[in-house]
């Protein structure tokens, strides 16, 4: 049975620990440098990190059980700003990281359902996103659900340069 429930404090272990296996899933086969890795992992999901995000007012976490496994994640970031996007009520689907062999459940998309429902509710025109150019996968599945490409940027973690795509869904 899958159920999804807003994070709270406790949750920051969990969180910490889906973003560094799902993170290296996806991406892990990308790095050359053995340290490089690693270095990202600890500095963006460590446990204090998680914590000290889920503390501020903009950011909505959510998390995705499978028989009360944790099995995924999502982060609603509110009042978002994008260089790409004209406008103020704006929110960034920030994280929807499912573990590979829960993809097929659709949790991805029940997460996505509920961020957007969320950012409408509480007043966005807008939801953006940032999403790995080469990640074929996931700007499939961005697109089968109406969001459209409109810029790009780079983002570096240590040697590695990455292009990322610049997605909006318009409400």
């Amino acid at each position: 049975m899958i159920s999804i429930r807003t994070a709270s404090q406790d949750d920051a272990i969990f969180i910490s620990l889906l973003g560094r296996i799902t993170f290296n899933e996806t991406f892990g086969d990308l790095f050359k440098d053995n340290g490089d890795l690693p270095n990202y992992l600890n500095r963006t999901f460590s446990v204090s990190k998680i914590k000290k995000s889920l503390n501020n007012e903009n950011n909505q976490f959510y998390l995705a059980f499978v028989d009360d496994l944790p099995v995924g994640y999502a982060k609603l970031k509110l009042n978002s700003a994008s260089e790409f996007i004209d406008s103020k009520k704006i929110s960034q689907l920030q994280k929807i990281y499912v573990l590979k062999d829960f993809l097929s459940m659709k949790i991805g998309h029940q997460l996505q359902s509920l961020l957007l429902d969320r950012a409408k509710v509480l007043g966005s025109k807008s939801i953006w996103l940032s999403v790995y150019k080469e990640n074929e996968r996931a700007i499939a599945f961005y697109k089968k659900n109406q969001f459209a490409e409109v810029g790009s940027h780079n983002f570096s973690i240590g040697s590695h340069d990455f292009i990322f795509s610049v997605m909006e869904k318009k409400f």
